[in-house]
């Protein structure tokens, strides 16, 4: 085991590994470490910890001191020469006629480089923009092209569940999302109700994802046959993932009759499910087992409550 602290350098970015080296050291304080691209001013992110070898990078490098109130006042200084850098370099860009959107600006904490991002819809030539950045800000230049992603994650926004975006928040790296996580959660597959303000696939369909997967893995499939607790066979017409809840197309004197039942009164073929890890599968199916049964007990407690004010 070895003790590490987390430091984050950006809102909701990336957290980092470092050696604590006997600083006392508290969640949200400011540190000053030692990164690939020089001497940064960073946000400590959980406290100081131990964590397996095998999970940290190495060489880890320490931490070279708490931030002091001097390093407070040059990180505030220097977010303040980001704004007049980004209005510098949109000058310049003009001035080229370059087809680029310029996102942020970002200065390191020693004042060895100031790196742009940007997005653009292909590859960009600007080595003449960086000579003229070059040339006013007598530093080191860096533009970094970026997705649309990024982008979001670094402006912000609201989302369209009315809360600011998660990337934005705490999110501090983006996960695969897939058409099949919302094929799987039972959502409309038109593009403008299931992306995000980024205008890719929303991330949170990737929160609830296991969840889905074990539910449906409860429930009979649409057009499946089933027998019902009386016996009675019939087609499944819909399904209630949330609830747990079946209707299925019944035969009653001679007619077609949609009924509804609960899940655990129908028998039928289960669903097989491809987990990765047969193991870690069987520990969250009985996890989210232990969830459902907690959230049918609520849903009794708050019935019974409704029928007594009744």
């Amino acid at each position: 085991m070895i003790k590490i602290v987390g430091v984050r350098f950006r809102n909701a970015g990336k957290v980092y590994y470092f050696d604590p080296r006997g600083y006392r050291i508290s969640p949200k304080d400011h540190v000053i470490v030692e990164t690939a691209r020089g001497v940064e001013y960073g946000t400590v992110v959980g406290g100081i910890r131990e964590v397996e070898d095998e999970k940290v990078i190495q060489p880890l490098k320490p931490v070279l001191r708490v931030a002091t109130a001097e390093d407070d006042e040059k990180a505030r200084k220097n977010r303040m020469r980001e704004k007049d850098a980004m209005v510098i370099c949109q000058e310049k860009i003009q001035k080229h006629g370059l087809e680029m959107k310029l996102i942020d600006a970002e200065y390191t904490f020693d004042n060895n480089k100031v790196l742009f991002y940007f997005t653009a819809d292909g590859r960009i030539d600007f080595r003449e923009l960086v000579k003229d950045l070059a040339a006013v800000f007598k530093m080191r230049i860096e533009l970094r092209q970026i997705g649309v992603r990024d982008e979001t994650k670094i402006l912000g926004g609201v989302g369209i569940c009315g809360r600011p975006l998660c990337c934005h928040t705490f999110l501090s790296e983006f996960a695969p999302v897939s058409i099949k996580m919302a094929k799987e959660q039972n959502l409309s597959l038109n593009p403008t109700k299931i992306s995000g303000v980024c205008g890719r696939l929303m991330c949170c369909l990737k929160n609830e994802e296991e969840t889905y997967e074990y539910l449906n893995s409860r429930l009979p499939g649409v057009g499946e046959q089933v027998t019902t607790s009386s016996g009675v066979r019939g087609e499944v017409h819909s399904v209630n993932v949330l609830r747990q809840k079946v209707r299925v197309l019944v035969d009653v004197n001679d007619e077609k009759e949609l009924q509804e039942y609960d899940v655990r009164d129908l028998r039928f073929r289960p669903r097989r499910r491809k987990d990765k890890d047969k193991g870690k599968g069987k520990e969250k199916d009985a996890e989210l087992e232990k969830e459902l049964k907690q959230l049918e007990a609520l849903e009794k407690k708050e019935g019974k409550s409704k029928l007594n004010d009744n």
